[in-house]
């Protein structure tokens, strides 16, 4: 194995890696966690070619939930919720170094995590909407 090919390989698990948890962590908050799950797998599965499997059956789950997340106003406000209380958690880790873990490291993470929901929430009620502002997956 080349060196670039072991850089690009670890780069894959790393990057790969962080979507997937990033993904699985989303799961359980109001948000499309599976999008960012798919994203992982597709992610790793260039390198490590036996995840192709796991891609299909994940895809169509992760359209049919972006769809879902955004299938009422109440789904949306609670999404919408979430990303702000992630906003404010980052912004107060950030600038309140004596709570656990606090200093700018953890509240950007915060900050990040809260706008990657926001891009998610965003890309899903797009491509859900059947006017023609996305492809009408719903």
């Amino acid at each position: 194995m080349s060196k670039g090919n072991a850089v690009s390989r670890a780069a894959a698990l790393v990057g790969g890696g962080a979507l997937l948890l990033t993904g699985l962590a989303l799961l359980v908050l109001p948000g499309p966690g599976l999008l960012l799950v798919l994203a992982g797998l597709l992610v790793l599965s260039r390198q490590f070619p036996s995840l192709t499997r796991y891609v299909d059956p994940v895809q169509g789950r992760a359209l049919r939930a972006a769809a879902d997340s955004v299938a009422s106003p109440l789904r949306i406000a609670a999404s919408v919720l979430t990303g702000l209380a992630l906003l404010a958690a980052g912004l107060v880790w950030g600038l309140e170094p004596r709570l656990p873990f606090g200093g700018w490291p953890t509240g950007v993470g915060l900050i990040v995590s809260s706008l990657v929901l926001f891009a998610l929430l965003v890309w899903s009620y797009r491509e859900s909407r059947p006017d023609g502002g996305g492809r009408g997956r719903s």
